[in-house]
């Protein structure tokens, strides 16, 4: 079974490396420039250029949109899921754990919301999806409210350094 690891940018060589991952989405900022980690291909790169906000945008702050949801959501179904996909953003505990909630239920629609948030909660006492991204997924896959209502549940997350790393199993286990 593949997964989906959650990291900050300062970790995207090593977690890649150390999890043999081929694919990578990177939820940064449009001027916010790094370099992708060699083993990942050009192509089996996405960015999605945006900031951590839940507002519509003002000024040079780009907020996230129903494009790059749509876009998230044709790389990863467009993923054989047979290696693992790395999601980072600047810090790993907004816009990457919402692309990930989004990325399972892209490939996995029978999956139950509550318990895929609370498999995240597990996973990353820290995190807290961005409301925006978690609206607009919610809307492009159909989700009627499931998927806000179940992040909505978990509440936000704990305070953390902006190091932590996480794995999200695309399926769920007998013990979690």
């Amino acid at each position: 079974m593949s997964k989906i690891i959650v990291c900050p940018l300062a970790s995207i060589a090593e977690t890649a490396v150390r999890h043999g991952a081929t694919h990578l989405v990177s939820l940064i900022a449009e001027k916010q420039d790094f370099h992708r980690p060699g083993l990942i291909s050009p192509e089996r790169h996405l960015k999605l250029a945006m900031n951590d906000i839940a507002f519509a945008g003002t000024g040079d702050l780009v907020a996230p949109s129903a494009a790059h949801v749509e876009r998230l959501i044709e790389f990863v179904r467009e993923w054989d899921g047979q290696t693992p996909m790395v999601v980072h953003c600047w810090m790993g505990v907004s816009r990457s754990p919402a692309a990930a909630l989004i990325s399972v239920l892209a490939i996995h629609p029978e999956e139950d919301d509550a318990a895929l948030a609370k498999r995240l909660r597990k996973a990353a006492p820290h995190a807290t999806p961005n409301p925006r991204l978690i609206e607009l997924g919610d809307k492009i896959l159909g989700r009627n409210g499931r998927l806000i209502a179940a992040v909505k549940a978990i509440g936000r997350g704990a305070e953390t350094d902006g190091r932590a790393s996480f794995v999200l199993p695309l399926r769920a286990t007998v013990d979690s």
